[in-house]
């Protein structure tokens, strides 16, 4: 595979770049070359067409003094669909620098002449500043199937004109259109000002019962196997970070996979779940913003690692409620009295 400017559309929409983590605080200055870096792209062919696979590597080489940051995974890939990828995988060269490679398979269904744009990579240098060092842009090219056909039928003559009816089925179609519109703007304004005079409604009952009817709700819908992938994943997230927000009393559901992963220590979760949560987040976010397709089984196996990680968390929290209530017990007065009225103290 020879060196080429970096692919299509990895518009791993680093383009203002939250570098993971902690680098939305802190400022990195963009470089063109670095001491003892090197950033190299590929794509296993320059021109394809519609429908064909697109092998996309990046391979950064660098000291081990240096610390590589890799961008995120859930970027806008523009015109092309993920269909497979292997990232960050790390070898040490016999020089004794690291070199990190990440590899994708791209393809798309509209063509065209397309750009791959610099990726940013970030690096914390020895002296513990920040950088960032962009790639070169690769062009492939994708042809239509029908490039090289030839139409050779005869000009056939013009046949009669034809004369329409008048058809009255827009009239009918735009006033449905119109009515569903206002009936709707009456609902939205109605259900707002029901909402100013009885205030919101709260679902009283505990998060585990909201959350295993809503995981239940959403089994029954059929998302996956109608392949329905990013709604899917964009509901079962949503009902796990709703389900964490209301047992951990944080707002998980406003933050991104990186913000919630920084304040993860201050939330309160067990440290044993980090490891496994974030992989399925990242696995999600690639799915709700990247266009990867997922296999079912996968699907499958996700629903029941948050059906479990619900009751998990359910149960560490009665444990917890148990043992707060025998303590309470135990050092109330009236247990106190009677233990000296007993002789026991």
């Amino acid at each position: 595979m020879t060196r080429k400017n970096l692919p299509t559309y990895l518009v791993l929409a680093i383009t203002l770049f939250s570098i993971q983590l902690s680098w939305a605080k802190d400022q990195a200055d963009t470089v063109k070359n670095i001491s003892g870096i090197e950033i190299e792209t590929s794509v296993d062919k320059a021109q394809v067409y519609i429908g064909d696979l697109v092998n996309y590597t990046i391979s950064v080489t660098y000291d081990s003094t240096i610390e590589l940051l890799p961008p995120p995974l859930g970027a806008n890939l523009g015109a092309f669909d993920v269909k497979d990828y292997r990232t960050d995988i790390a070898t040490k060269l016999p020089d004794g620098r690291l070199k990190s490679e990440s590899h994708f398979v791209l393809s798309t269904f509209t063509t065209g002449d397309y750009i791959v744009p610099p990726v940013p990579m970030a690096f914390v240098l020895p002296d513990g500043t920040r950088k960032i060092m962009l790639s070169e842009s690769v062009p492939i090219k994708v042809n239509s199937l029908l490039l090289n056909t030839d139409d050779s039928a005869d000009i056939r003559a013009l046949k009669a004109q034809y004369e329409f009816q008048r058809d009255y089925t827009p009239y009918y179609i735009w006033g449905t259109v119109i009515f569903l519109i206002l009936a709707a703007l009456g609902y939205y304004f109605w259900h707002k000002m029901r909402h100013k005079i009885l205030g919101p409604m709260l679902d009283l009952r505990p998060a585990w019962e909201i959350a295993f009817e809503k995981l239940a709700k959403l089994d029954q819908k059929g998302l996956v196997n109608e392949r329905q992938f990013k709604l899917y994943y964009f509901e079962l997230t949503e009902i796990l970070r709703s389900y964490l927000g209301r047992m951990y009393a944080a707002h998980i559901t406003d933050m991104t996979t990186d913000e919630f992963f920084e304040n993860y220590g201050t939330i309160g979760l067990a440290a044993d779940i980090q490891t496994d949560l974030k992989a399925f987040l990242n696995h999600a976010d690639l799915i709700k913003f990247a266009k990867f397709v997922p296999e079912v089984e996968r699907c499958q196996s996700d629903f029941g690692y948050v059906h479990d990680l619900v009751e998990r968390v359910r149960k560490e929290f009665q444990q917890k409620a148990e043992m707060e209530a025998q303590i309470h017990k135990s050092t109330s007065p009236y247990n106190t009295a009677k233990k000296i009225k007993e002789g026991s103290v």
